[in-house]
């Protein structure tokens, strides 16, 4: 889209009456705090602006209407590994809408609340835990400040029975391109008493037109929540043998088929562990990489971990929580997982304090420490401590307090692959995923999540240091082998960034073309976050109508 910097000047004018002043921001700092990215280079915006309301964002989507301007919403721009706060293309206005924080209604008897794109994880999960304790929520492991919203909008995914975001959101509030307001379901009806509880209201579901595209600026969402538990338990488990990994998920699928287990069960290999807990040991390997066989083996052991760790929880009343044990337990044997709830937790903490006034507890200890934001998060209890994992690459250690991979040169891509829930298919991605990372001379840590009953996603992504360019290209060329490999062996992405997207539109031609009309016909103008998933149905070249041939009889 080209637009002048006078009709750049003039929107923006026009946007700064409507927000105040002290919220445009277009200062080189600003410009550049928004154009950092995980990825190997970011896009700088024209100007950010942040509005407060609904109201607000209908005019400023007018006034980009009126000038041609082309506007990015965000949530609140921790989108690392998937784009992060960065625009497709420079030279389009970020709205970041992280003032738009107000938890609108929590109703505790039929357990959703209603939100705005600026609510975090951790201010939703602090407000239950002091309001309505007897509810919560899903989290994701991208830390206390990323957006519920946001996340929902990507078809992001948690750990709890509510894992898949998307499928608990009921009712939406969007505003189009043309500034109008759209409530999605039944609250479309003036007075409609339903249009947090059936998510489908009546005529065309139109929810999806508005995740994982830029059809609309999603203002508000419903979200259900969930009754806690009367019971709750964890349970972990270890395998050392590569053939263990498939054997073990056609293990859970039937319980996971069978709904007997409901939450997300997530099965990681050891770097995907490693690299939560450490930086590269560049120490170790005297700069060889990939990470050596020797080295790996070595951390594993000193760590206690095995080739590939599982994790998942149980819910419910107590005599389920029993019951669903005991299945465990006969799925997975002869491997004998580990059942962990609070009370047990609680008394390894003080066995812990206890044998520490001797020296001999630091091994016990250092699991505990690992296995409590496991914990917490399969609890709806969001944490920062996942977020360590994205800074492997990195030669300095983290500070303590390190919350965000954007004020780093960590870079981070994500590849997340969908398969059916099958040990031959996961199998099969392995095998197709580990060369690709070793050629390019990266480690392939991994974790597969039974989301549903019948799928899996896989998690896999490139750790780099960005500030080391023949790393940065190494990841590009990485990363588009395993996009192209892994979509021609049938398992495409739940969710990709923008280096990703001309590859799903060449894949899958038909489903974007449509998806372009539907641009086209929403968003007339390209206006809203252009080049996100979706590009606009190319116009039409008028015809002549054909001449009528003159009749002589």
């Amino acid at each position: 889209m080209s637009t002048s910097n006078t009709q750049h000047d003039l929107a923006l004018d026009a946007i700064r009456a409507v927000v105040g002043e002290p919220h445009v921001h277009r200062s080189p700092d600003a410009l550049g705090h928004y154009a950092r990215t995980t990825g190997t280079t970011g896009t700088t915006p024209t100007a950010i602006v942040c509005p407060e309301s609904t109201e607000q964002v209908q005019r400023i989507v007018r006034i980009a209407a009126r000038h041609r301007l082309p506007l990015y919403p965000i949530s609140r721009g921790r989108n690392f590994g998937y784009g992060d706060a960065n625009a497709p293309t420079p030279g389009q206005v970020i709205v970041d809408m992280q003032r738009m924080n107000r938890i609108v209604t929590v109703n505790d008897d039929l357990a959703y609340c209603v939100i705005e794109p600026g609510v975090t994880q951790g201010q939703l999960a602090d407000h239950l835990q002091q309001h309505f304790p007897d509810l919560m929520m899903d989290c994701t492991g991208a830390g206390r400040d990323a957006s519920l919203v946001g996340n929902t909008l990507d078809r992001g995914f948690g750990h709890t029975p509510y894992g898949d975001h998307f499928l608990h959101t009921c009712g939406m509030k969007v505003v189009l391109a043309d500034g109008s307001v759209l409530d999605t379901g039944f609250d479309a009806f003036a007075n409609a008493r339903s249009g947090r509880v059936y998510r489908y209201g009546v005529g065309p579901f139109l929810d999806g037109l508005f995740c994982q595209s830029n059809c609309g600026i999603v203002t508000e969402i419903g979200l259900w929540l969930m009754p806690r538990p009367e019971a709750f338990c964890a349970f972990f488990f270890s395998v050392d043998r590569e053939d263990d990994l498939e054997r073990v998920v056609g293990r859970l699928a039937p319980l996971r088929r069978s709904d007997i287990l409901k939450s997300a069960i997530h099965i990681g290999n050891d770097l995907r562990i490693l690299s939560s807990k450490l930086t590269y040991p560049y120490d170790r390997t005297d700069g060889q990489m990939p990470l050596p066989d020797a080295v790996r083996c070595q951390l594993r052991q000193e760590h206690g971990l095995g080739l590939w760790m599982g994790a998942g929880s149980i819910e419910g009343p107590a005599d389920i929580v029993k019951a669903t044990k005991r299945q465990i337990r006969k799925a997975l044997a002869p491997i004998k997982p580990i059942f962990i709830d609070e009370k047990r937790y609680a008394r390894a903490n003080s066995l812990v304090s206890l044998l520490n006034r001797f020296g001999i507890a630091q091994s016990l200890a250092g699991r505990l420490a690992a296995i409590r934001p496991a914990l917490d998060l399969m609890q709806g209890i969001p944490t920062d401590e996942p977020l360590g994992g994205a800074c492997w690459r990195l030669p300095q250690p983290l500070e303590p307090d390190f919350n965000d991979p954007l004020d780093t040169d960590a870079g981070l891509m994500w590849v997340s692959p969908v398969l059916p829930m099958t040990g031959e298919d996961v199998r099969r991605v392995v095998d197709l995923v580990e060369p690709i990372y070793a050629r390019h001379g990266f480690e392939c840590p991994i974790t597969f999540t039974l989301i549903n009953q019948r799928a899996i996603i896989a998690i896999t992504n490139i750790f780099f240091d960005k500030s080391d360019p023949t790393q940065a290209a190494a990841a590009e060329a990485c990363y588009d082998e395993l996009i192209t490999a892994l979509i021609q062996a049938g398992y495409p992405p739940y969710r990709t960034g923008p280096r990703c997207y001309p590859k799903l539109q060449k894949h899958a031609p038909e489903l974007f073309q449509l998806s372009g009309r539907i641009k086209s016909l929403l968003d007339p103008q390209n206006i809203l976050s252009p080049g996100r998933y979706i590009e606009p149905a190319p116009a039409k070249t008028p015809q002549s109508a054909p001449s009528t041939p003159i009749n002589t009889d």
